[in-house]
């Protein structure tokens, strides 16, 4: 199954929307590049968070004020020369705006449930204004009381994107201006990245992600509007590690290109570009993949799937339940315009539902932000783990809290990390629930330990 344009997943053709359609020329493994990958001895098994499956939110073609729909319709429509019926819609009767009330709302809402994300910021949304300058239509203390809501509300629950930087027009990076050219191939969503190198990927986001820079938006993930990548995935993922690292110093860099909303392929992040795991430089880039279709409402407004695609009013059914159950990170995308819905709140009342069932049903979820997935997921698949005589040594290339671990082993004392003598002997539970930081569990063929992962070499004693 080939992974899908989130804005595709239910038209599935170049002209149906504002995504490039399938990336019917690669397949998910092709796309991939692992890079190194640690020997492992014995038998240890590196499980999910304190035993716990991953959740999350991805929220697109979000920003500060403008409602990029609004804007972004007459760029489409001149596009494709008024071809596409899709951009017909009569957008001059959407609001401009999506009030900061609505995000401060979102936001408290989600910090009460502990929900956790992706909160794209799209940096010159539309070519309306650049965040970081001036936003026509806007006083200058309106821009910054929105910004410093986005620090305050949204970004300590929420990984902060950018979508490129315009989510529109392409942006010429020597004038600052959008290229004169207003065809298909110069609109972000489609063919601009096809046959460019990773250096000129790099380039570009690198001036997206330095407008957020300039207004206090700290970055560690991109986000791709639309196809921008579909034909260039190697380059997307280089250029991806190398900006992110040069303009924030973010240690595991990651982005969201891929979903699948049905089907058995696994929707795992993938570690990619892995290199010098044994040096004092250790650099990767994770892939997140999405789970789940945008059935909060879409990006344009259209007629929201509802919540029973995601998961059933009997809590049996549904894409989450899928995923849920065979533990794999359950990472939903939403878009911005769709949960205001031109003020009707559409997607948002929907999103509600969906985490009042997730909430009915399970109780061994963790919401959790991407850069909090792709670290766990790194030092999942890079950590060296060896295993003999009652030890098991972690050469790990990255940190990671809450990392769980099932080893099989015949005789087990208390565990207990290697130290100075000061470090305390884990504490035994007797539940997978009660796993956290500093615990164990019994089981028949060995013990369950979870334990915050240091940077580089630590020592599990079991006996």
């Amino acid at each position: 199954m080939n992974p899908i344009t989130r804005r595709q997943f239910a038209r599935q053709s170049v002209l149906g929307g504002a995504g490039i359609g399938l990336a019917s020329s690669f397949s998910s493994l092709l796309a991939q590049v692992p890079g190194d990958r640690p020997q492992r001895v014995g038998k240890v098994t590196v499980l999910n968070p304190g035993g716990r499956v991953p959740v999350s939110l991805m929220i697109d073609d979000s920003t500060c004020l403008v409602n990029l729909n609004r804007f972004a319709m007459p760029q489409f429509d001149t596009a494709f020369e008024g071809a596409n019926a899709t951009y017909h819609r009569n957008w001059k009767e959407w609001p401009n705006e999506i009030p900061d009330a609505f995000v401060r709302r979102f936001g408290e809402w989600c910090a009460g449930r502990g929900v956790k994300g992706k909160y794209s910021i799209v940096p010159y949304p539309a070519c309306v204004g650049r965040l970081d300058r001036i936003l026509p239509g806007w006083s200058q203390r309106e821009l910054n009381d929105s910004l410093e809501l986005v620090r305050t509300v949204m970004a300590p629950n929420w990984d902060i994107h950018p979508e490129m930087c315009t989510h529109t027009r392409v942006i010429d990076i020597k004038t600052g201006h959008p290229y004169p050219d207003h065809s298909l191939k110069f609109m972000e969503n489609f063919d601009w990245t096809t046959a460019r190198s990773a250096d000129e990927i790099g380039a570009y986001m690198a001036y997206a992600l330095g407008i957020l820079k300039n207004v206090g938006l700290r970055c560690e993930g991109i986000t791709t509007p639309g196809g921008f990548g579909n034909r260039a995935l190697p380059q997307l993922a280089q250029a991806t590690l190398q900006s992110v690292r040069d303009v924030f110093g973010a240690e595991i860099p990651h982005y969201f290109r891929h979903l699948y909303d049905k089907g058995d392929e696994s929707v795992a992040p993938r570690v990619e570009y892995a290199t010098g795991l044994d040096g004092p430089d250790p650099r990767c880039v994770v892939s997140i993949i999405g789970c789940t279709g945008d059935w909060t409402g879409g990006w344009d407004n259209t007629p929201p799937g509802g919540v029973d695609k995601f998961i059933t009013e009997d809590l049996q059914q549904g894409r989450m339940v899928d995923v849920i159950g065979r533990g794999e990170p359950a990472i939903m995308l939403a878009h911005w315009t769709g949960m205001y819905w031109n003020g009707q709140e559409l997607g948002f009342k929907i999103f509600q539902e969906v985490v009042r069932r997730l909430e009915s049903k399970y109780d061994h979820l963790i919401w959790m932000k991407l850069a909090e997935i792709s670290r766990y997921w790194a030092a999942k698949e890079l950590t060296q783990i060896a295993q003999a005589d009652g030890v098991v040594r972690f050469d790990a290339p990255f940190a990671a809290p809450r990392f769980t671990v099932r080893v099989t082993a015949s005789s087990v004392s208390t565990p207990k990390m290697a130290g100075d003598g000061t470090v305390p002997p884990f504490r035994e539970v007797t539940r997978f629930l009660e796993l956290k930081p500093g615990t164990w569990l019994r089981e028949p063929a060995g013990v369950v330990v979870c334990f915050d992962l240091p940077k580089g070499r630590s020592i599990l004693n079991l006996s």
